[in-house]
């Protein structure tokens, strides 16, 4: 009797389990393998993974191609100008001389003080007289003008005041006085300006005046005598070693009354003017000094 010849010839296949494979044997066979038939399965399997390998290399040769092109694009978006430029060299590369240069440091002196030189006859030197104080022949003021009237200047300063003016400005050692009239409209004013050697004996006269410490009115040039035994409205201040004083009036002999804001405007004006005049003095010398 024979075995195995009635039904077709088992196959081995690689690819399946131990034990799923079909008993192998060939008619008349003593059971040992076909060794040919399994390096033949053996190669095709190995054939099969090196295509696997390549397959999956190169799938992952395109992902990171896909991601490097997608981090391109990703930074080129970005198109506002954050950071430092590009190209530079290294920090520490740089050379060590490009570095911002520094200067040594400087102080300027300090402005000089206009109302120093004012302050003592021994700074204020510029040429004085009624002619630097009170220039022209008109003032204008707020966009008001005054006509200039008569103008005097005097050593003896008690001469050319009132009141109790006088016995102060003698007491404090007054040098010159030097007086200018203004007019507008039936209104007139005189300011007198009063010199001293020092700002000290300024401030000590002016301290020692009061309502009855007046300037003396000038008229002339057009405009009659005024506050000649009338009311007037007078001021009185001082800047640096000069006290200068104001009285105004009306032209026709009129007494003065609180309501007459119209004189109280006019002595306003030329003791603001007289102050803007002396102060100018001192800044004309300071600047002098600094351009020296």
């Amino acid at each position: 009797m024979s075995y195995g010849q009635g039904g077709p010839q088992s196959q081995w296949d690689p690819w399946k389990p131990h034990s799923q494979q079909q008993s192998w044997s060939s008619g008349g066979d003593d059971g040992t393998p076909d060794w040919a038939a399994l390096a033949e399965a053996s190669e095709t399997r190995n054939k099969r993974r090196r295509l696997l390998f390549i397959g999956a290399g190169a799938l992952a040769t395109i992902a990171v191609g896909t991601a490097v092109a997608m981090a391109v694009v990703s930074a080129n978006k970005d198109t506002g100008a954050s950071g430092g430029p590009t190209g530079l060299p290294a920090s520490a590369s740089v050379p060590s001389g490009s570095a911002t240069p520094s200067f040594a440091p400087t102080s300027a002196p300090p402005p000089l003080d206009p109302r120093d030189f004012i302050a003592s006859a021994k700074k204020d030197t510029a040429p004085l007289s009624a002619a630097t104080l009170f220039p022209g022949t008109q003032l204008t003021m707020g966009g008001t003008v005054y006509k200039k009237g008569a103008t005097a200047d005097t050593t003896n300063c008690a001469s050319a005041a009132g009141g109790t003016l006088p016995k102060v400005l003698t007491a404090n050692g007054c040098t010159r006085m030097i007086r200018a009239t203004y007019s507008k409209d039936g209104i007139a004013v005189t300011v007198g300006v009063a010199v001293f050697d020092t700002q000290a004996q300024a401030t000590k006269a002016k301290s020692q005046t009061n309502d009855d410490s007046i300037v003396t009115a000038l008229p002339g040039k057009g405009v009659k005598p005024f506050c000649d035994g009338a009311t007037c409205r007078s001021t009185r201040n001082a800047v640096g070693r000069y006290a200068y004083f104001t009285i105004s009036g009306f032209a026709n002999g009129k007494n003065v009354t609180t309501k007459d804001t119209k004189v109280f405007r006019t002595g306003d004006d030329l003791q603001q003017f007289a102050f803007d005049q002396i102060y100018r003095r001192g800044q004309a010398q300071a600047s002098a000094a600094a351009n020296g």
